[in-house]
């Protein structure tokens, strides 16, 4: 494998690996923020989404 293909194939590696590590971070967060928001909602919290629904 030359220099170059070695260098091409890290790079695309590394992106890879950056990319998958900001995916399962994005969803870890989300999950985190989906408790987050059933916690207030169960405290009796509500969005303001909600009144315009109601109206």
């Amino acid at each position: 494998m030359s220099v170059h293909a070695l260098y091409v194939t890290a790079a695309y590696v590394i992106s890879a690996v950056v990319l998958a590590g900001l995916i399962g971070w994005i969803l870890f967060d989300q999950q985190a923020r989906k408790r987050d928001l059933a916690e207030l909602e169960a405290s009796g919290v509500r969005r303001r989404s909600d009144k315009a629904r109601k109206s």
